[in-house]
């Protein structure tokens, strides 16, 4: 019942091997290992095939709703940067129209959800609300005013948030954009913002909101606190969830059969150049009002769903009602497996039944920033509450569970949904799955630690393999045991074992190969096009190496950086400080914002970076003065700039100090530690 069991099933492994050498025995041509993508084994195909009887394939609700209103796409849709690099494709998803049947390799379930992802152009969602989908991975939604657009979440990268608008013009002409609405604080939500505005257009976030908007200029709309959130999500722990995110949205993966499908949200992260506009107007309270352009609006506060910061708009006129990323034709996560704080399922369950009980009676259609609108009261309200009782499921069932003394790797094995919402396909585990769901819950409640003392302070991963191989004794013949369980299905198990002589040993070739083909199998029957993803990401590793050095990814224009306040920036810098190097030091530096008055004293104590907001101290050995935006220089590390920049009063050796140390990873390129191996 508890972990240790699974300690006693390894433990069984540990009779007497007889030891000998085992260099000279090829381990890799015995067991008929390759590099090579393989087919889906037997135990697979049969695994998939059974997805027929549980769903009802014959219900093309969802795929009518994805191409209901098309008014134009492009025969291929495939877009490039300025230097000629493939940044999105639905062009290479192709191969999908060329199948009657959904192949072996891919689970039918997530087979559907693809084909729905790959209707993409321009959509008419309700007189005066248009959609561009399928040009990354979210939705560029346009709420038409009395003269201009009002744009929603304006994509991850500027490149498709370009094209999206070039297919906007040719169809519905040119008009002049009123206001931009950012329902959260995620990067494929606002990365392509300059490619409807620029820094120049923007309003000036000192005035009203009614105020801007007469201003001529363009208001920023985004829900309370969104930019902190932005900042710490995106860029405090930047380097590591941008890592694991190419796992998460299969960045290293080809589109293919055996490859990358659709992820539940879209068909994946872009690759373009990613921007960043500071808001200029916060909505704080559900049941804001406002009217922009002739078109009313009433926003409803969601924070703590799928963002710390988001929010829902209810359009009266049209009887329609935007859900951001709370309701999104998909189970999404409590837990993102790229990293972000936990979500809160309890209280994304009551928002969700807040605009049922706001709205649900009058609501005639539902339209969101992934996947595609629901129309029709009736369903809508099931839509909604079907997925509020979803999460409300898992917070409850795992809560229960929690009680009864459960762990969390036995709740995630053990918790199921009721046939009933698991046989909606809009709640379906495209995205998020109901088993790393429960471990949100179980993190959220009760924190890492499952209560066994053994697991209070583990060995880090390599030393515990090597002991356990040490305790092993013949590794070829856990091999041949391993190989044998893989030739019966048992690829989880595989994966795990085999994965334990990978960290003891990344040389073992028959080790990784093995591995490899158990998460390849794993990755076939993922109805989670994350899982599918993060699962052949990892059998793409062990068979070719660390993919990321030679990985296309986001580039940024460096103005999210640019647009973070003072205490952000110095809060980031403690990110990047050696600590170490500085663990001797004790001093104090004052900083005084010319333009903005606020004064900040910076104690670096022993290696910590503390902050004291509104003061400065009287002993400091460095008064720097300088105005906002200039903090932002001492991330670039150039004393140059930074001496021409600011006025240094006392021993200006502390600063560059600290700008020395600015060393412990690089903020501009990507993430390249292993992930599948030590």
């Amino acid at each position: 019942m508890k972990k240790a069991l699974s300690l006693i099933l390894a433990a069984s492994m540990l009779f007497a091997f007889a030891a000998c050498d085992t260099k000279d025995v090829d381990m890799v041509a015995e067991l008929g290992l390759s590099a090579d993508t393989k087919a889906a084994t037997e135990q697979t195909v049969k695994i998939n095939s059974a997805i027929y009887s549980e769903l009802d394939f014959e219900d093309k609700t969802e795929y009518e709703f994805a191409v209901k209103g098309l008014i134009d796409a492009p025969e291929e849709l495939e877009l490039k940067d300025a230097d000629g690099k493939v940044i999105w494709s639905q062009k290479a998803y192709s191969f999908v129209d060329n199948y009657e049947e959904c192949p072996d390799t891919v689970n039918p379930s997530l087979w559907e959800n693809t084909k729905n992802n790959h209707a993409y152009g321009l959509f008419n969602v309700c007189e005066n609300i248009y959609q561009v989908r399928g040009y990354d991975m979210a939705n560029l939604t346009l709420v038409k005013g009395d003269t201009g657009w009002i744009i929603f979440d304006p994509l991850m990268s500027i490149e498709c948030t370009q094209a999206a608008m070039q297919l906007v013009e040719k169809n519905l002409g040119k008009l002049p954009v009123k206001a931009v609405i950012v329902s959260h604080p995620h990067v494929d939500h606002y990365g392509g913002i300059k490619g409807v505005i620029n820094d120049e257009q923007v309003a000036d976030s000192n005035l009203t909101l009614e105020e801007q908007l007469a201003s001529g200029f363009i208001p920023v709309i985004v829900p309370e606190h969104f930019t902190e959130h932005a900042v710490s999500e995106n860029l405090y722990a930047g380097k590591g969830m941008g890592r694991r995110a190419s796992y998460q949205y299969g960045v290293f993966l080809e589109q293919s059969e055996t490859g990358k499908m659709a992820m539940g949200i879209g068909m994946g992260q872009s690759t373009g150049t990613v921007g960043f506009i500071r808001p200029t107007y916060e909505i704080r309270n559900t049941g804001e009002v406002y009217t922009i352009d002739g078109v009313t609006m009433e926003f409803q506060m969601t924070p703590g769903t799928e963002a710390p910061a988001e929010m829902n708009i209810w359009f009266p006129e049209m009887k329609a009602l935007w859900v951001a990323e709370n309701c999104t034709a998909t189970l999404h996560n409590l837990y993102t497996l790229r990293g972000a704080q936990i979500r809160d399922g309890n209280a994304w369950a009551k928002y969700i039944t807040e605009a049922i009980a706001l709205y649900g009676n009058d609501v005639q259609l539902t339209f969101q920033s992934h996947n595609w609108p629901h129309w029709g009261n009736e369903f809508v309200n099931d839509y909604l509450a079907d997925t509020a009782a979803v999460y409300k499921f898992i917070n409850d069932m795992t809560l229960t569970y929690i009680n009864q003394g459960y762990t969390s790797d036995e709740i995630s094995n053990m918790i199921e949904l009721p046939d009933e919402l698991a046989k909606n396909w809009y709640t379906r585990q495209y995205y998020g799955t109901v088993a790393h769901n429960s471990k949100a819950v179980y993190q959220k409640y009760m924190g890492w630690y499952d209560a066994n003392p053994v697991n209070l302070n583990p060995l880090e991963p390599s030393e515990s393999a090597k002991k356990w191989v040490e305790y092993l004794g013949d590794t070829n013949e856990v091999l041949r045991k391993a190989k044998a369980d893989f030739d019966k299905g048992e690829y989880q198990w595989v994966a795990e074992v085999t994965n334990v002589l990978v960290f003891a040993d990344p040389e073992n070739k028959a080790a990784r190969l093995l591995c490899a083909d158990a998460l390849e199998q794993l990755g076939y029957q993922a109805e989670s096009g994350t899982w599918r993803n993060a699962y052949l990401s990892a059998a793409l590793e062990l068979r070719s190496g660390n993919a990321a050095q030679k990985a296309a990814n986001t580039k940024t224009d460096g103005s999210l950086i640019r647009n973070m306040t003072a205490e952000m920036i110095f809060d980031y810098a403690a990110i990047l400080l050696d600590k170490e190097a500085i663990s001797k030091e004790n001093f104090k530096i004052n900083i005084v914002l010319s333009d903005t008055q606020e004064k900040i004293m910076l104690h670096f104590n022993n290696g910590a970076l503390l902050q004291y907001a509104n003061m400065n101290s009287d002993d400091a050995e460095l008064t720097v003065t300088c105005p906002q935006k200039a903090v932002a220089l001492i991330l670039q590390k150039d004393m140059n700039k930074i001496k021409t920049s600011m006025k240094l009063e006392g021993d200006a050796s502390k600063l560059e100090l600290i700008v020395n140390n600015l060393n412990q990873f690089d903020s501009a390129g990507n993430a390249n530690f292993n992930i599948v191996e030590p």
